[in-house]
């Protein structure tokens, strides 16, 4: 019982130090003792991270080849890691991890990055530990169900996907990818539309 208890803690000590997420304060004031004549508030959620270990949403893709070289939780390999999309404008990099991270994938549009996703390793953390660093740094989610815990503003959104993934998005590039896709699906409709029209 001991040994599996000294297990899942060292697990959750490592993970949180991969995401640099500290519980320390946290911590802190859930220990203090709360002064009387004051009344209980509620602490103001922070806002959702938009970046992975240093490797920032907005970023440029050879700011993000140069974090991946630097950092041995990601096995970047060079230019076989990088893939030109179907979408115009769009390129990704593909990583492989030795350790907590399984895959991670990086998407650009418009050269700069827009969505980091990440699969952790469920050999080395599980989704609880995970969650409950978040939800230490960040408060509660705006979003709980089956599928997601979701923390988001009008910058970026954050996202721990079951099983084991977490997504970061720039809300600004989403809506613009959202809005090309539908005036795409539009054109596509009357185009159908003008094919059946001439049957």
């Amino acid at each position: 019982m001991s040994g599996s208890y000294e297990k899942g803690t060292r697990k959750m000590a490592l993970f949180a130090a991969i995401l640099s997420l500290s519980v320390a304060g946290a911590a802190a004031q859930a220990a203090a003792p709360a002064a009387k004549a004051a009344p209980a508030t509620q602490a103001t959620p922070a806002a959702p991270s938009s970046e992975f270990r240093g490797i920032k949403l907005g970023m440029d893709r050879e700011g993000v080849i140069a974090a991946l070289k630097k950092d041995t939780v990601f096995a970047y390999r060079g230019p076989e890691d990088i893939s030109l999309l179907p979408s115009p404008n769009q390129s990704l990099i593909e990583v492989s991890g030795p350790s907590f991270v399984r895959r991670a994938y990086f998407q650009f549009f418009d050269g700069k990055l827009w969505t980091i996703i990440v699969e952790l390793n469920a050999d080395q953390v599980d989704h609880y530990s995970v969650y409950t660093s978040l939800v230490a740094k960040y408060g509660e989610p705006a979003l709980l169900d089956p599928k997601e815990a979701r923390w988001e503003d009008k910058a970026a959104r954050m996202a721990l996907e079951r099983p084991l993934t977490l997504r970061y998005m720039d809300m600004a590039a989403y809506a613009k990818i959202s809005e090309g896709s539908s005036a795409k699906a539009s054109a596509r409709e009357l185009d159908r539309q003008g094919f059946l029209g001439g049957l």
